[in-house]
């Protein structure tokens, strides 16, 4: 894609620095940007825009950050940034909404991903989980009643 003007700076139109306005992407904190990039590019299917410090992924219509952790900066000076120290403790997770959660769990399970059950059907959605190598947890959810209730 052709380059773009972000303030002054040249940047790839594939690249999440939106001209105006904002953008929301997600930042994971990982141990290995490779085992997660090489995850989040074969298991889920995310195209690699920038490979490492920090990997930069398009996935869908929504961006990721995959980033090790570090400890205090100037402009966060009491935050420490690390991956989940305990998978089964999860105060926040990727929510993945799909038109064909069967489609996707089948093919996601052909390239390697270990869900935690196959998908159950909750009434108003269907819905499973996975994690990333990291044990970052990621919902896959096919709504099926909400909408019309």
């Amino acid at each position: 894609m052709a380059p773009v003007l972000n303030r002054g700076v040249v940047v790839k139109e594939d690249f999440p620095a939106p001209r105006e306005g904002m953008l929301l992407t997600v930042l994971l904190i990982v141990e290995d940007i490779d085992r997660s990039r090489m995850f989040y590019r074969d298991v889920l299917g995310a195209e690699v825009v920038r490979e490492r410090d920090p990997c930069v992924m398009r996935f869908q219509n929504a961006w990721l950050i995959i980033n090790v952790g570090g400890g205090p900066t100037d402009d966060k000076p009491e935050v420490t940034m690390a991956p989940p120290e305990n998978p089964s403790v999860v105060s926040s997770a990727l929510n993945i909404r799909v038109a064909d959660i069967h489609a996707v769990y089948e093919a996601w399970r052909n390239r390697g991903a270990v869900f935690l059950t196959p998908p159950i059907d909750r009434g108003v959605e269907i819905r499973c989980y996975l994690r990333d190598p990291d044990g970052h947890l990621i919902e896959v959810g096919q709504t099926t009643g909400l909408l019309s209730s």
